[in-house]
């Protein structure tokens, strides 16, 4: 096939191995470490698996999480990620499913050259912060897209980059991304929809992603409703703003990494140029749905936040205010008093009432009618 990168021959020990061609050797050189030739074979590594079953060959690089082949009956065979090219020799309907974690140069440059990927999307493979989107070049696929996982109290957001192609896909995972083992497991039990090539191994891939989109989105809702008492509470509380706030800020993260789904989505299932077979996007229809439905979620959720903020803040007000009034009220009738006796404390000579002598039980009784007078009105208004 195009883009081989082994060939036969026998070594000086005399045994018939795999080599690679001179212009990959250098790579793997890298990969191996010094002083390990394209003839030797790769060194064993610790390969990351989430999946004892689906653990890929000990001698493959840690990056390269599982590496299979699946043949047109949907069956299984692990192969290392050199073997790749003797696997794929004759196009008997068969293709290969590659899973990576954070690879490094030499490894992307190996597939670069068995796959011929273009250099723009493998530029773009080594490095994460990509935005979500489908590209095509030639008969192959590159795509991003933004994973999220519960870490701790907080969520963590990382991407999959995906090349697709006739006979091959490649998953390249970057920061907070659970491993995709659970989606082989369960196609794999689907030998039929296998034959369907590896653009249904792609909807397995992109149905996890948005599938673990589900329990986060839960956990806000029960968030929320945890909160719903706290948030009628009539006094102000610092950490229920706070917590509603962060609420709302992760939210707002999450609907950032699920909108742009849709759009990929989208993509892949009208776009006449990308080769997805008919009943592949089908399925992909019933996951942009699932997306659509967790991205109006999120909405539903931010909306209801932000009206929780306003609730609560507009509960505090008013409370605020009844203490105010009250205040107000009980100013009034210390007023009334203050204001008769203020007018008796000027020091005039000459003031008629002094020399009276009923003036001061007049002036009480006075007093004590207009307070009362006051109290009776404020506490019939509901300012006392």
């Amino acid at each position: 096939m195009e883009g081989d990168i082994a060939v036969t021959h026998t070594c000086p020990t005399g045994a018939r191995q795999h080599c690679l061609t001179p212009q990959v050797a250098e790579s793997v050189s890298g990969l191996l470490g010094a002083g390990h030739s394209a003839c030797a074979p790769l060194a064993r590594h610790d390969v990351l698996a989430h999946d004892a079953r689906m653990t890929p060959p000990r001698n493959n690089p840690s990056c390269v999480i599982n590496c299979a082949v699946y043949s047109k009956d949907g069956e299984r065979s692990d192969l290392h990620i050199e073997d790749v090219s003797e696997a794929l020799v004759i196009d008997d309907g068969s293709y290969v499913w590659i899973g990576l974690y954070e690879p490094d140069d030499a490894v992307l440059a190996l597939l670069q050259e068995e796959f011929g990927l273009h250099d723009l999307a493998i530029e773009d493979a080594k490095k994460a912060h990509q935005r979500p989107k489908v590209e095509g070049y030639g008969k192959s696929l590159f795509l991003v897209a933004s994973t999220a996982q519960q870490l701790d109290d907080r969520i963590a957001y990382g991407e999959t980059h995906v090349f697709l192609g006739p006979r091959y896909l490649v998953t390249v995972r970057h920061g907070a991304s659970l491993s995709y083992a659970p989606a082989r497991a369960r196609i794999e039990r689907e030998p039929d929809m296998l034959a369907l090539g590896p653009s249904y191994a792609l909807y397995a891939v992109l149905d996890a992603i948005v599938d673990n989109y589900l329990p986060l989105v839960d956990n806000f809702k029960q968030t929320l409703s945890a909160l719903e008492k706290d948030i009628t509470n009539e006094t102000f509380d610092r950490r229920i703003v706070t917590r509603l706030y962060d609420l709302k800020r992760e939210l707002t993260y999450m609907r950032v990494a699920v909108t742009p789904m849709q759009d990929v989505l989208s993509q892949l299932m009208r776009s006449p140029g990308i080769s997805i077979p008919e009943e592949v996007r089908l399925y992909l229809r019933d996951v942009h749905d699932h997306s659509l439905r967790t991205n109006e979620t999120i909405d539903v959720l931010r909306d209801m936040l932000g009206t929780a903020l306003s609730v609560n803040q507009a509960l505090v007000t008013l409370k605020q205010g009844e203490v105010v009034k009250r205040l107000a009220g009980w100013a009034a009738l210390l007023a009334a008093p203050t204001l008769v006796t203020s007018w008796y404390g000027m020091n005039f000579e000459v003031m008629p009432e002094l020399n009276g002598a009923y003036s001061y039980p007049i002036l009480i009784s006075v007093v004590g009618a207009v307070v009362a007078g006051l109290y009776i009105y404020l506490k019939k208004i509901d300012w006392l």
